[in-house]
């Protein structure tokens, strides 16, 4: 590398890496915003919810689907006692 041109390189280099922390800072506080919007939607659509009784329903359904005796579950089994006649 010829060194007339270290200085000009520098700044150059400086520059770049202004640019890309003023990219970063910018892309960070979009982040930020699009959380806090998402928690509010979230929010709001709980609100919804709840104003129609949909979660007690959404619970009890999965309650029930998490209940071992729950006909509906397909991972549900049987246990049959058999006599030692019918072995």
């Amino acid at each position: 590398m010829d060194s007339r041109y270290t200085g000009e390189i520098l700044k150059h280099l400086e520059k770049q890496s202004e640019l890309l922390m003023d990219s970063y800072r910018s892309m960070s506080h979009e982040l930020h915003k699009l959380q806090v919007e998402e928690e509010m939607l979230m929010r709001k659509f709980y609100e919804i919810m709840s104003s129609h009784g949909l979660n007690k329903k959404l619970l009890q359904n999965h309650d029930r689907s998490n209940d071992p005796d729950y006909a509906e579950n397909g991972d549900c089994t049987a246990i049959i006692a058999i006599s030692d006649a019918q072995q």
